[in-house]
């Protein structure tokens, strides 16, 4: 796991993700091992579509370990959360991960660029 030096950056893309979440914490972004790449997370909303209040859970997963970024934080009912008030990296061999308490009651979407 390295984290590649963005001085010279030759390329940067930038992309969303979208996704409904699960009830276990899964991979949003992945920056995997041995890409050359950074990732720079710019955004992080995790929205409630449903008619009740849910819980999210959102971490960095790194070498086997998990760094919390918030647990069990309440969504109401059509509400949304923003999870980052600055932007973040995600090295090589990185994971932004997200859970929630019910499945696809709470959609994910994530603006991110991979810096090269």
């Amino acid at each position: 796991m390295a984290n590649p030096n963005i001085v010279n950056v030759t390329a940067i893309y930038g992309t969303t993700a979208v996704q409904s979440v699960g009830t276990s914490l899964t991979a949003l972004v992945t920056n995997a091992a041995a890409s050359g790449t950074v990732i720079k997370v710019d955004s992080l909303i995790l929205s409630n579509n449903d008619t009740s209040g849910h819980t999210v859970s959102v971490d960095v997963y790194r070498s086997t370990t998990s760094y919390p970024i918030s647990t069990n934080v309440s969504i109401a009912s059509g509400s949304m959360y923003d999870v980052l008030s600055k932007f973040i990296y995600l090295n090589e061999g990185d994971t932004l991960r997200v859970s929630a308490d019910a499945v696809n009651k709470v959609t994910a979407v994530c603006s991110y660029e991979v810096i090269s």
